[in-house]
């Protein structure tokens, strides 16, 4: 008797195998193997987007290459573009000026954003609908933030001038924010405390929950005043916290380009030139590209030498 044989057999017959040989390969694999089997594309896709961009522009730190001119051949400088920079007295002045941002802009967003962490952090009515309300800054786009406060800040048709003209009887056409050198540096401090103060509130709310309730029971035991109860538990407990956000808020503002840009575009004149924007000048309109290349290296390694010294305090602090 002839035995009719289904005509997928086969084919199933071959999946199995196949099943079953690579079921043996992997049980053959050790477990380290099997987790660098899954973290290998994720460690090559970070190469090809992080790692080799940084060792092209230390390369062409080294070159005379400027895409004005690119029929001359490229020339091997050395430290030429490093030296130039280092003794370049405007560049002094932009670091000058973006430091001062940093340290004002920073210091309004850590005062401010506490205030508003330890008023949140009080579970009053309604708590939920003021901190969304509190929060919608930092979800904007810097692009989107740059454009609305730029016709805010319009003598002739923006708000801003008639509410100060409002409090203070100055005219409101008679000043703008971001035409003059006196008020300008402080529009684009204002601004991103507006934006960036909200972030601070967040970290700081998250330290503020994170303090245990029998501690200020006990504290209140000892009839410790409010004001005793802040200096003594609050403020140290939340300290990490703190420095934390003064960490990220000072990288961030290092490297601020796109907000600024916008608003004022470094002016008038320079006054609110940030390293970044000098660092976009030399790169995309003087095409200086080994120049902006050795510049970009100078503050990359500026800002990272900084940050590994801040976290070795903050550690010591948390340690505490």
């Amino acid at each position: 008797m002839t035995a009719i044989i289904h005509p997928d057999a086969g084919a199933d017959r071959v999946a199995a195998q196949a099943r079953h040989s690579v079921k043996k390969r992997v049980h053959g694999l050790s477990d380290r193997s099997i987790a660098w089997l899954f973290v290998a594309p994720t460690i090559a896709l970070l190469l090809a987007i992080n790692i080799f961009p940084l060792v092209w522009m230390i390369r062409l730190s080294f070159t005379n290459l400027n895409l004005s001119m690119s029929y001359l051949p490229l020339k091997f400088v050395g430290l030429d573009n490093y030296s130039d920079i280092l003794s370049d007295d405007d560049l002094w002045i932009r670091l000058q000026t973006t430091a001062q941002f940093v340290i004002c802009s920073v210091a309004l967003q850590v005062v401010i954003g506490f205030g508003l962490a330890l008023l949140i952090n009080r579970q009053f009515r309604s708590h939920s609908f003021w901190t969304t309300i509190i929060l919608l800054p930092m979800m904007l786009s810097p692009a989107v933030v740059g454009n609305f406060w730029t016709l805010l800040f319009q003598p002739q048709i923006g708000p801003f001038n008639y509410v100060v003209g409002l409090f203070t009887g100055i005219p409101p056409s008679s000043f703008s924010m971001t035409g003059e050198v006196a008020l300008a540096p402080w529009t684009i401090v204002l601004v991103d405390t507006w934006m960036w103060a909200p972030y601070v509130m967040l970290i700081c709310l998250a330290g503020l929950r994170s303090i245990p309730d029998y501690i200020y029971e006990a504290a209140e035991v000892d009839r410790a005043s409010a004001w005793r109860q802040f200096w003594s538990i609050t403020l140290p407990m939340v300290m990490p916290f703190l420095m934390l956000a003064v960490l990220f808020r000072a990288i961030e503002n290092f490297k601020m380009f796109d907000m600024v840009n916008l608003l004022t575009s470094g002016g008038p004149g320079s006054t609110t030139e940030l390293v970044s924007i000098t660092l976009k000048r030399a790169a995309f309109e003087k095409w200086r590209t080994g120049y902006s290349s050795a510049l970009a290296i100078i503050l990359f390694v500026t800002v990272f030498g900084a940050a590994n010294i801040y976290v070795k305090v903050l550690n010591r602090v948390k340690q505490r």
